[in-house]
């Protein structure tokens, strides 16, 4: 029997071989597609799960209000981690760590940078499973000066030897020892670091002032132990110590209710492991996090486009019943049930989709490069995985019902003695259900369009947006501490080319990836015991060119200048830190006010330290434009530090880079030359949004591709059914443009409806997306009409083709038999 089934599908997708090619591409195109999107969502779903402890194992977040200033963030204070274990029984270790960005490292005289370095606590490798290569667990971090260091690391350093016990230099002047070796972490970590540092050799780590928030904690809890009364025991500590750290900078008075009720706040919670990477966008993150609604949209955009080729498969299969109704006739007649000819359309069916999934995988083969390039990624088809194949069979059973249980029933329901008579018009109803699944796929596809045009969109509007900062022609030069005494030589040599127009020392600029530096300032005379006087402030150290180089706009008072010897204690402020500390009167001139000193030493022992306001810059952003713009300080320093960035007016940018490398060179010639261009850093902020629209424009051109294939079956159904009228009027002298419009215009219908649907929904989803921006477009009208409009012209070309073939065809051919 299914030898005889099988013979008969063979021969029924020979004798309508472009139709049923069309069916196999659409519906292999649809499964390809699910496939990569199902490797990616899997892909995303498994970070840090390759740790033994990962469901026991916490980051603490930091949630603070103070100054005016809102902190949501991984760092917390340095004795943390060393106290948790000690005053929470449910802690059975944890780790804090620090990163102070990249380091020149070396063996002997050629330097290296290395980005992926990080102080960490002793328990680093108790609390987390990175299986060691060389060296104990035990011991690994606990003394000064000793480092663990990735199987990558150690392989540069020391290829084909071992490098437990060896010494690298880092920054020219640090020797640490190599206690371990340990294999590199795998892509699906929310943390890489090859070079992790004992935290035992920071006299940073080692303070004991909880007011400062500079170190992420992870904490391991004992099996059993409740994350909950964790938390409660988090809100312990602080009342514990912190409260303390803050009454004597306060006043004894103090009270952490009346802290909370002028608007002020200071909260540790748990944040599970398994969370961060799709939950979590706090400030300070290791690396770049994924987020929760991209993976439902995404689950949704597969799912979506399935069913787009699953109901191409239905309409294609319905639309060339004709060519197979007299088939079902003559076996009714013959003594065939309906069951049995339902059995041999969906074993059919079957025999198609499971075909489809092989040409689906061989399209994965092919397409998944370019997603892995389009989405940051190195996805692999599991070969090797035998769940893999068996998701496969168990998705191609399940396709070919899904595709093929509406056909089945459509087929099998044909009356035998109407279809030998030629009476092929089916069931009634039938022609709704297809116009309703091309209304369905027509509305998904209006929907990722508006989607994909406000997300470019909205990323224009990023570019174009006045930023406060000229981000264009402006080189950065990186490690400028290399240079040593050399650095202000550099910096002059360079200036004075032509090339150059202006140049500055400063690590703090005014996009991620740079330095930042935050504390509580005040106007003098002010009591800084009372809350509502104290101002968060972004604190820049800059050279006296900064505000020049950057084209920033001074809009009360001036810039620094070397004219003025008593600008070593000037300070410009941004708009946003002038309106916090609401000065009386004129504010240039004015001084303001922090704590000098060590905190460690105590904050009884801590003095006043004072700046006199200067100038006003215009508000500038110096984060994502998902941020509102705080309070910045900016003031002058002598000592060159972070980067060097120079203006250029050259059109040809490799000019500049060849000139500043030939001064870096004749300078530092043992020190690596790594640069960067500023309008590039500030693009490398919305690097996700970019992916993330270019996927959302491959997969809604993808959907369309799939969606024109349905409408394509549809109208040659149509004009199928309605072959014998378009001869008739084309007798009674009817145009061919007169007919193509009356083919075209019921589809036109369709889209429309379709649009109605996905406009509001389309508007709700991406008024959700652009809620996290606090600097966002509006969307207007012409999104939509522009979205409309282009899925109208696609239907119309699509259905021209057909239209026009059925209206230009001999109504001779048509009406022969009557």
């Amino acid at each position: 029997m299914f030898k005889n089934i099988f013979k008969t599908a063979i021969r029924s997708f020979w004798k309508t071989k472009t139709i049923s090619l069309i069916n196999v591409l659409g519906l292999s195109l649809g499964i390809a597609i699910c496939i990569i999107i199902s490797l990616f969502l899997f892909n995303e779903l498994s970070y840090d799960k390759h740790h033994t402890n990962a469901e026991r194992i916490y980051r603490v977040k930091s949630d603070i209000i103070f100054g005016g200033n809102s902190f949501n963030m991984i760092q917390c204070p340095a004795p943390m981690a060393e106290a948790m274990p000690l005053e929470i029984p449910e802690v059975e270790a944890a780790v804090h760590f620090r990163s102070q960005g990249s380091f020149l490292v070396k063996r002997e005289e050629d330097n290296i940078k290395e980005n992926d370095v990080v102080y960490a606590g002793k328990d680093f490798f108790k609390v987390f499973t990175v299986p060691l290569l060389e060296g104990n667990v035990e011991g690994a971090l606990d003394e000064p000066n000793t480092m663990a260091i990735s199987k990558k690391t150690a392989d540069k350093f020391f290829p084909n030897e071992s490098a437990v016990g060896k010494t690298l230099i880092l920054d020219n002047k640090s020797n640490y020892k190599i206690t371990a070796v340990y294999e590199d972490m795998p892509v699906n970590s929310h943390f890489h670091f090859d070079l992790i540092l004992a935290a035992a050799g920071l006299e940073e780590a080692q303070s004991t002032f909880w007011l400062s928030n500079n170190f992420p904690t992870y904490l391991l809890l004992h099996e059993g132990a409740d994350p909950a009364a964790v938390d409660a025991k988090l809100k312990e500590m602080i009342q514990t110590h912190v409260v303390p750290a803050l009454g004597q900078v306060m006043g004894e008075s103090f009270s952490l209710t009346e802290f909370e009720s002028s608007g002020n706040k200071i909260d540790y919670s748990l944040q599970p492991l398994l969370d961060i990477h799709l939950y979590s966008n706090l400030q300070g993150e290791f690396e770049p996090n994924f987020n929760i609604t991209y993976i439902y949209m995404f689950a949704a955009i597969a799912v979506f486009i399935l069913l787009i080729a699953c109901i191409n498969f239905m309409n294609l299969s319905t639309a060339r019943s004709s060519s197979r109704a007299k088939e079902v006739g003559v076996r009714k007649a013959l003594g065939s049930g309906k069951k049995d000819l339902m059995w041999q359309f969906l074993t059919e069916t079957f025999l198609m989709s499971l075909f489809s999934f092989i040409v689906a995988l061989a399209i994965t083969v092919f397409l998944l490069p370019f997603f892995n390039e389009l989405s940051n990624r190195s996805l692999e088809i599991p070969y090797s995985d035998i769940l893999f194949y068996v998701s496969l069979l168990g998705g191609a059973l399940f396709v070919g019902l899904l595709a093929g249980i509406y056909p089945s029933f459509f087929l099998a329901a044909f009356e035998p003695i109407k279809v030998l008579k030629g009476n092929l018009s089916g069931r009634k109803g039938s022609g709704s259900v297809r116009s309703s699944l091309v209304v369905f796929q027509f509305a998904i596809s209006i929907i990722l369009i508006i989607a994909t045009v406000s997300v470019f969109s909205q990323l224009n509007y990023i570019q174009k947006k006045e930023l406060g900062f000229n981000k264009d022609q402006v080189i950065m030069v990186e490690d400028i501490y290399a240079l040593g005494d050399q650095a202000q030589s550099f910096k002059d040599e360079i200036v004075q080319s032509s090339l150059v127009d202006v140049g500055t020392f400063s690590g703090f600029l005014p996009v991620s990836g740079t330095w930042r530096s935050d504390n509580p300032w005040w106007g003098e005379g002010k009591d800084p015991k009372q809350q509502e006087n104290l101002v968060s402030l972004q604190n820049w150290s800059v050279d006296f060119d900064y505000i020049k180089t950057l084209g920033m706009k001074i809009v009360e008072g001036r810039d620094f200048s070397v004219e003025f010897p008593s600008d070593s204690n000037a300070v410009i402020l941004n708009q946003t830190a002038l309106k916090n500390f609401n000065l009386e009167g004129n504010p240039i001139g004015q001084r303001i006010a922090t704590f000098s000193g060590n905190p460690t030493d105590g904050l009884s022992n801590m003095d006043l330290e004072y700046k006199t306001i200067v100038g006003i810059v215009e508000n500038f952003h110096f984060e994502s434009l998902k941020e509102n713009i705080n309070a910045v300080m900016i003031y002058p320093s002598k000592r060159p530090q972070g980067f060097a960035s120079f203006k250029f007016n050259a059109k040809d940018s490799k000019e500049v880079i060849d000139l500043v490398e030939s001064k870096w060179r004749s300078i530092a010639p043992g020190q690596p030359f790594n640069y960067s261009f500023l309008d590039d850093k500030f693009g490398d902020m919305y690097k996700a949004e970019s992916r993330i629209g270019k996927v959302f424009a491959s997969f809604t051109v993808i959907a369309i591709f799939i969606a024109c294939l349905g409408l394509f079956a549809l109208t040659a159904y149509t004009a199928e059914q309605r072959r014998k009228e378009i001869g008739i009027r084309k007798a009674l002298g009817a145009s061919v443009g007169g007919i193509v419009f009356l083919l075209s215009q019921e589809f036109t219908k369709l889209v429309l409806i379709a649009f109605v649907f996905a406009a509001p929904l389309a508007w709700y989803g991406m008024s959700q997306w652009l809620e996290d921006y606090q600097f966002r477009i509006d969307l207007g009208w012409e999104i939509f009409v522009f979205s409309a409009l282009g899925v109208l012209l696609v239907a119309w070309g699509v259905m021209g083709v057909q239209s026009v073939r059925a209206a230009m065809a001999n109504p001779v051919d048509s009406l022969r038999s009557e």
